[in-house]
C-alpha cells in the first residue's frame, strides 16, 4: 500500500542531505569571513544612520512594500522530480499527506527570511515610532506570519490552474493587497488595515473556489517550478563546487559576443576565445559580475568613511574574483574540448588573463566612484591597491586552484 507521508519523509531526507552537502561549500571560510564583515559593517552604519533619522522618513511605505513582497513571495517546495510524472500520477488521490507536508516544509524554510526582515526593520520601526511598545511590533510580526500562511496556501491553490496569465493576475492583485495591508498596519491605521484584510480574505475565498473547479493537479507545472528552483540553487552552488546536476543555460547576446571576440584565429588564442564567449553567453557569470559591481559601487558611494569605502572596494574585488574563477571548471564535462588540436596548458593562462581583465576593470570602476564623490585619496589607493591586490590574489591563490 502506498504511504505518501512515508514517501515524503524519504524524499525530504534525500533533499536535505543533498542541499546540506552544497551549503557546506557555499558557506566556507572565505564567504563566512566576508559575510561577517558585511553584517558587522552594515549594522554599525545602520545604527549611525538611525541616530539622524528624519521625522518625515517614509518608514510605513518602505516597510509596507518590503513586508508585502515578503508574504507575496511564498513558493511551494514539492520536491517532485521528472520521473514522478510517470510513477505518481496514478497515485494522485493518495497524495494528500505528501502535499500537506510539502506546504508545512515550505512555510518552515521561509521562516528564516521572515525573522531576518523582522530583525532588520526592528530598529527602524522603533526609531520612527518611539511611542509604540514592543508588543505592537510583535503583533505586526504575528500578522505577517498569518498572511504568509495565507499566501502560501493561495499559491498552492493557484498551481492547479494551468493558465499562466490567471496565475500572474492573482499574484499581482494579492501583492498589491499585501502591500496596502502592511502599509496601514505600520502607519497605525488599523481601520483601513482591517478593511483591506477583508478584501484579501474575499480574494482568498475566490482563489479557493477557482481551484476547486480545476480538473486536478497540474503535475508538469509542479515539477517545472520545483526543478527551476533547484537549478537556481545548483547555479549558486556551482560557484563553489562541481554540481553534476546543473543544466547550463546559454544566451545568444550576439552584440556582446562581437565586442569580445576580436581575436586573431590561431591556436594560441583558442582558450582565450572560449572563456570570453563562456563569460558572455553563460547564464551565470556576466550577471553576477555586473551585480557585484553595482552593489559594491553603492556601498562605496553611500558609506561615509573613506577607509571603510576602500575596505569594501577590496572586499568586492576579492568576492568577484573568487566567484569568477569557477569558469575554469565550466566545460569540465564537455568531451568536445578533448579533440581540440591544441595543448591544454594555455587553458590556465587564458582563465588567469580573463580574471585580470575583469578584476582590473572592476577596480577602475570602483576608483571612479571615489572620484565622483571627490574622495581623491580613496581614488588613488583603490586604483593602485586594487590592481596590486588582484595581481597577488590571482598569481597566488587562484593559480594554485586552477589545476
Amino acid at each position: 500500500m502506498f504511504d505518501s507521508h512515508d514517501f515524503y519523509k524519504k524524499r525530504l531526507s534525500v533533499h536535505i542531505k543533498e542541499t546540506s552537502r552544497y551549503l557546506k561549500y557555499i558557506f566556507n571560510g572565505h564567504i563566512a569571513v566576508a559575510m561577517l564583515f558585511f553584517i558587522s559593517a552594515l549594522a554599525y552604519y545602520y545604527q549611525q544612520w538611525l541616530v539622524g533619522l528624519p521625522e518625515d522618513f517614509p518608514t510605513a511605505g518602505i516597510m509596507g512594500v518590503a513586508l508585502g513582497l515578503l508574504v507575496s513571495y511564498s513558493p511551494v517546495r514539492t520536491l517532485l522530480k521528472e520521473p514522478d510524472l510517470v510513477f505518481l500520477i496514478a497515485a494522485e488521490t493518495k497524495m494528500h499527506a505528501y502535499f500537506r507536508n510539502a506546504l508545512i516544509y515550505s512555510f518552515v524554510i521561509q521562516l528564516y527570511l521572515v525573522l531576518l526582515v523582522a530583525a532588520a526593520f526592528g530598529p527602524l520601526y522603533f526609531a520612527s515610532f518611539p511611542d509604540r511598545s514592543g508588543q505592537m511590533y510583535l503583533l505586526s510580526i504575528a500578522i505577517l506570519l498569518v498572511f504568509k500562511v495565507g499566501n502560501l496556501i493561495a499559491n498552492w491553490w493557484m498551481l492547479k490552474v494551468r493558465e499562466p496569465g490567471t496565475r500572474r493576475l492573482d499574484l499581482a492583485v494579492r501583492t498589491v493587497l499585501n502591500v496596502v495591508v502592511f502599509y496601514f498596519i505600520i502607519s497605525g491605521n488599523m481601520l483601513m488595515a482591517g478593511i483591506t484584510s477583508v478584501m484579501f480574505a474575499l480574494l482568498f475565498l475566490y482563489v479557493l473556489n477557482v481551484s476547486r473547479k480545476q480538473a486536478g493537479i497540474v503535475w508538469d507545472l509542479l515539477v517545472e517550478k520545483d526543478q527551476n528552483r533547484m537549478q537556481t540553487f545548483y547555479r549558486i552552488a556551482n560557484m563553489f563546487a562541481d554540481v553534476p546536476h546543473l543544466k547550463n543555460r546559454v544566451k545568444k547576446r550576439q552584440w556582446l559576443v562581437s565586442l569580445v571576440s576580436n581575436l586573431s584565429v590561431n591556436k594560441k588564442n583558442t582558450f582565450d576565445y572560449l572563456y570570453r564567449i563562456t563569460f558572455i553567453r553563460s547564464g551565470d557569470y556576466l550577471g553576477m559580475y555586473l551585480r557585484l559591481i553595482v552593489i559594491g559601487g553603492l556601498f562605496i558611494y553611500y558609506i561615509p568613511n573613506v577607509w571603510m569605502k576602500i575596505i569594501f572596494a577590496v572586499l568586492f574585488l576579492y568576492i568577484s574574483c573568487f566567484q569568477m574563477m569557477t569558469i575554469y571548471q565550466h566545460h569540465r564535462t564537455n568531451i568536445w574540448l578533448d579533440i581540440y588540436p591544441v595543448e591544454t596548458k594555455p587553458k590556465q593562462q587564458a582563465v588567469m588573463k580573463l580574471l585580470y581583465q575583469l578584476s582590473i576593470g572592476q577596480a577602475v570602476i570602483f576608483s571612479l566612484v571615489f572620484l565622483f564623490t571627490q574622495a581623491y585619496i580613496g581614488f588613488a589607493i583603490t586604483l593602485l591597491g586594487g590592481i596590486l591586490f588582484n595581481f597577488l590574489f590571482i598569481n597566488g591563490y587562484v593559480k594554485a586552484k586552477l589545476v
